[in-house]
């Protein structure tokens, strides 16, 4: 149902069982996905790509055109995955010519006034709570949690399933399936809660937690501690996931527990 009181382009694309509350505002070459439900004063601009059983709440704006200089008018999008809630007064910005997209995943968290910058990737099943900042050309994998108040500078990417303590600033990478906090942001050990509650086994999270332990605890440098990780701990997807993560981090990650 569409609110007569709305506005809507009769140039986008609005899926069956879309229904669009009083006074919001969707323009030409958006696509609104079906069962969405477009809540009061929420506006959705050009470029837009909404998937199928999202909740855009009051205030969120969707597609507006990079906070960048370097903007001049490319054709660029910004795509929602399936499933997905956009709080209230949310902000996601379309991409630039460095990917030509912003994107958020399916079945994500998105709470009030949390900020999503032009090349912005994130991933499914992720939470942003209240007043996260997402900078231009983050990537954040899945499973993701970043609590309130939390900014991250840009460039930076944040490794699946980690957790991202409240009002942090993520200056460097933060690996996979850790969490992280302090001032400046540190280490400080594994998301076994977490994981656990996806599914992981125990023997899982044990040798993630092996694998940590000798990275971040048991001395040296983190090039050493590679080395010692590679030919000393027992192969599992676990550690690949976790050296190809960092190996490929080459603005550095975050500092240890001490």
């Amino acid at each position: 149902m569409i609110s007569p009181m709305a506005s809507v382009h009769p140039d986008a694309t609005i899926g069956e069982g879309v229904t669009v509350g009083p006074f919001a505002t969707i323009e030409a070459n958006a696509h609104i996905g079906s069962e969405t439900w477009i809540g009061p004063n929420a506006t959705i601009l050009s470029g837009s790509r909404i998937g199928a059983h999202c909740r855009i709440f009051p205030g969120a704006v969707i597609g507006g055109v990079p906070q960048d200089l370097k903007y001049a008018g490319e054709n660029t999008t910004v795509v929602i995955g399936d499933h997905t809630t956009i709080r209230e007064c949310c902000t996601i910005n379309r991409g630039t010519t460095d990917r030509m997209t912003t994107r958020v995943g399916s079945h994500c968290l998105l709470m009030a006034y949390t900020h999503v910058a032009h090349d912005a990737v994130v991933g499914d099943h992720c939470v942003l709570a209240n007043n996260a900042n997402i900078a231009g050309h983050v990537t954040v994998e899945d499973w993701v949690i970043i609590e309130g108040v939390v900014a991250v500078q840009q460039f930076v990417r944040i490794g699946q399933h980690a957790f991202v303590a409240g009002g942090s600033l993520v200056r460097k990478n933060v690996p996979p399936f850790v969490k992280v906090a302090r001032e400046p942001l540190s280490y400080i050990g594994v998301n076994a809660i977490g994981l656990r509650r996806r599914g992981f086994p125990d023997e899982f999270v044990r040798a993630v937690e092996d694998i940590y332990r000798t990275l971040y605890v048991t001395g040296g440098n983190m090039s050493q501690a590679l080395k010692v990780a590679e030919l000393e701990l027992p192969v599992s997807d676990a550690k690949e996931t976790i050296l190809e993560f960092i190996r490929a981090s080459d603005k550095g990650i975050v500092r240890g527990p001490f």
